[in-house]
């Protein structure tokens, strides 16, 4: 199935290993007073551990058991021709004269590597130059490598693009090995750059020099498992030896140290990243007198550079780009007695600014019903991609004239639509940009125009179709619609439901919802062959095809900042309310009853499926919960979690941890509640949410008796639980089958 897995909770690995044996404490409940709740399964969380991984192996080997095995098998071919389909559309991007993809079908499991002209990329076939097999290497090396991308060195002027930092990850997990590659050699440089897996950042200074941030001892990794320094490492040199030029406190998210290459722009930046939403820029200025970098005080060591900080309140997004400074702010910014509305984007000349010339020009201003989902730069314009009650627009704007924008022409009705610069910085096609339009039931399209203004002076080009993906479903007989509820609190949520045309509404048709709501990450229509042959044209006996809902909860982005903050922390349960609102909806309109209701989600949409189970039991008949996040008490302890206490709150604050208990499912199961169907999913290999979460659910909803509950681990894939696509087939195709199973007749 096509939802959010893979960075779906954001990643900018910690691992919590506790040996204790199991108690015969079954509640977790926790009492008046009680400090820590107590815990008979944290036994589970020893991530690699024998006993805990031979439960995981014996917990799959049932659930496998307990499936359809012919249907299963169907599914998962069904869904694995979809994501090895040769006609899907190659995703590329432009370096110099070259556009670059890495692609994964049948023959080449793990991947390639690879890249070619515009002209072939336009051909059906293109002819394709492969760089780097992925299964060779793996197959070679004796490690099962996942590609986690790669970082081209900008050439001299005259010299070609050679030089890479190639992303290598022995699992799928989040910590990756990086070396350095030439592209032209299609080989890794001898004696090049090679860092030991970690998670680590990267950045070109030059051929002969990087900056790093990675795991080098103790003190160098934040508590939330991210690098705390940037460090200069000039080729030969140490790791251990290179210069820290970039420091965070420990607690903070993470350290940013990256080298700008822009021609006539270049610059060294760093990024005191605190949390989710707050942050401190800092701009590369002139050496200090004493050495020292020139800081707020809050981020220091004792490099030669003098750092300027972009002097803006933390929760104010920023972004670089030439001469310009942009801000987003995530929430009201008093700016010299000017309010700036959270979500508005403002910019600055860089220079003026940091000079303390603090004049803002407002180039996007939302409103309650539109909000900025993101931008772009061409060589001479601002591109916004807004949405609008979660339907598309993109907006092109002319900096030359005071930033006065025009509209693209409309997008299809209930479809996305995003716009992106091919290549800002070519001198004939700086202006060229890709427009992508993609629908629940419309396959992806692939554009290219030109905007007026481009380096040469020519005239703009409409954009005109490059490429089209395959259709994998037949969907004549499909309609999408969109519908508004109103929530618990009276606020009015949107969601798309996607089935027949003719359907009737006598609540027995099989229905799956989806959601997510966290992180200001926006749902919107998108085309998944994988949906579509699993669940949309799927037949129950009686001939009935299923009905696909996915819901703009608060939590997301689809309105902009204030709909993220207006389920942040203790605000948290409105996301669930609003979920909730459109089951009952869906059930109130007679689309569906509660035995032929399903919800799924992963990773913050597993504890919001997590949070369906435990609160509204009454409205789901099954649930498919992956990678997901469900001990609200432990979950900064663990993985990765530290670094959403922005999002969920303190559970070591008693006082935080009062409201935190009210969402965390694994503290809220009450012995004897019906619950439904349930499956849980993840991965040993994740390392950002991590297995632990999951194991120690199923353990404790099967320990207090509940029949129905089913769990299956990956051993690889990280937080996508699929390192390659037929694991990524198997892990929809589990969803899918189990969801099927329950909620069909």
């Amino acid at each position: 199935m096509s939802e959010p897995q893979a960075g779906s909770t954001p990643s900018p690995s910690a691992t919590s290993i506790v040996t204790s044996a199991p108690t015969s404490t079954l509640t977790g409940s926790p009492t008046a007073g009680d400090v820590e709740p107590a815990d008979e399964f944290l036994w589970l969380e020893d991530i690699h551990g024998t006993e805990p991984l031979a439960w995981a192996e014996q917990q799959n080997a049932r659930t496998e058991a307990a499936l359809d095995a012919d249907a299963y098998r169907r599914l998962r071919e069904q869904i694995l021709a979809v994501l090895d389909d040769t006609a899907k559309i190659p995703d590329v991007t432009k370096r110099g004269p070259f556009y670059y993809n890495f692609w994964r079908d049948e023959t080449n499991p793990r991947g390639l590597w690879r890249r070619t002209t515009w002209a072939s990329y336009q051909q059906e076939q293109p002819e394709w130059e492969v760089l780097l097999d992925i299964d060779a290497l793996a197959a070679a090396d004796g490690t099962p490598w996942v590609f986690a991308g790669a970082s081209l060195l900008r050439p001299e002027p005259g010299e070609p693009w050679r030089r890479g930092l190639v992303k290598l990850s022995p699992d799928g997990g989040d910590a990756v090995r990086v070396r350095e590659f030439d592209v032209e050699d299609k080989a890794f440089v001898a004696e090049g750059f090679d860092l030991p897996t970690a998670k680590t950042q990267v950045s070109w200074v030059d051929a002969d020099t990087i900056f790093v941030g990675t795991e080098v001892g103790p003190g160098s990794m934040t508590t939330s498992s991210y690098p705390r320094t940037g460090r200069r490492l000039t080729r030969g040199q140490d790791l251990a030896e290179a210069p820290v030029l970039w420091e965070v406190p420990e607690e903070h998210l993470m350290a940013v140290l990256a080298h700008d290459r822009t021609p006539g722009f270049e610059r060294d930046i760093a990024v005191d990243v605190i949390d989710f939403f707050r942050s401190r820029t800092h701009v590369a200025g002139d050496v200090s007198s004493d050495g020292h970098n020139d800081t707020d005080g809050d981020a220091n060591n004792g490099s030669a550079v003098a750092w300027r900080h972009v002097d803006v309140p933390d929760d104010v997004n920023v972004d670089l780009h030439r001469q310009w400074l942009l801000f987003r702010p995530q929430t009201d910014w008093n700016h010299d007695g000017t309010t700036v509305p959270a979500g508005t984007l403002a910019v600055a000349p860089l220079e003026d600014f940091l000079a303390g010339q603090r004049d803002l020009t407002v180039v996007f201003a939302p409103d309650e019903r539109t909000s900025l989902q993101g931008w772009s730069w061409t060589a001479n314009h601002l591109i916004l991609t807004l949405l609008t009650d979660v339907a598309s627009r993109v907006v092109v704007l002319d900096p030359a004239a005071g930033f006065t924008g025009t509209e693209l022409p409309d997008a299809p009705a209930l479809s996305t639509v995003s716009a992106s610069a091919v290549d800002d910085e070519d001198p004939e096609e700086g202006d060229d940009y890709w427009l992508t339009v993609s629908g629940f039931l419309t396959p992806t399209t692939l554009q290219r125009g030109r905007l007026a203004g481009a380096g040469t002076g020519g005239e703009g080009v409409p954009a005109r179709t490059v490429k089209t993906s395959p259709s994998f479903f037949a969907a004549e007989d499909l309609q999408v619609e969109q519908h508004f509820v109103v929530s618990a609190d009276g606020t009015r949520v949107p969601y798309f439901q996607i089935g027949p045309k003719d359907l009737v509404l006598d609540g027995a048709n099989p229905t799956l919802l989806n959601g997510y709501g966290g992180f200001e990450i926006s749902r919107t229509p998108a085309y998944s062959g994988a949906i579509g042959r699993s669940w949309l044209t799927r037949r129950t006996t009686s001939g009935r095809s299923g009905v696909y809902v996915v819901a703009n909860i608060r939590g997301g982005g689809e309105y902009g900042p204030a709909w993220h903050r207006a389920a942040l922390q203790a605000n948290r349960p409105r996301a669930y309310e609003d979920f909730a609102a459109v089951a009952q909806d869906l059930i109130d309109r007679g689309v569906t009853t509660r035995e032929h209701l399903g919800c799924s989600g992963g990773s913050n949409g597993g504890l919001l499926v997590g949070n369906m189970l435990t609160t509204y039991p009454q409205l789901f008949g099954a649930i498919s919960c992956g990678v997901p996040l469900l001990d609200m008490r432990r979950y900064t302890k663990l993985s990765a979690g530290y670094s959403w206490i922005a999002e969920y709150g303190d559970p070591d604050d008693p006082e935080q941890w009062a409201f935190i208990r009210t969402f965390s499912p694994y503290h809220n199961l009450v012995p004897g509640t019906d619950y439904p169907a349930t499956l849980i999913y993840t991965a040993t290999s994740d390392d950002r949410v991590g297995p632990v979460q999951a194991r120690k659910m199923a353990a404790r909803m099967e320990a207090m008796g509940v029949d129905d509950v089913w769990f299956y681990e990956a051993l690889e894939g990280g937080h996508a639980a699929a390192s390659d696509n037929r694991q990524a087939a198997q892990m929809a195709a589990l969803s899918s089958q189990f969801l099927w199973t329950h909620l069909a007749d």
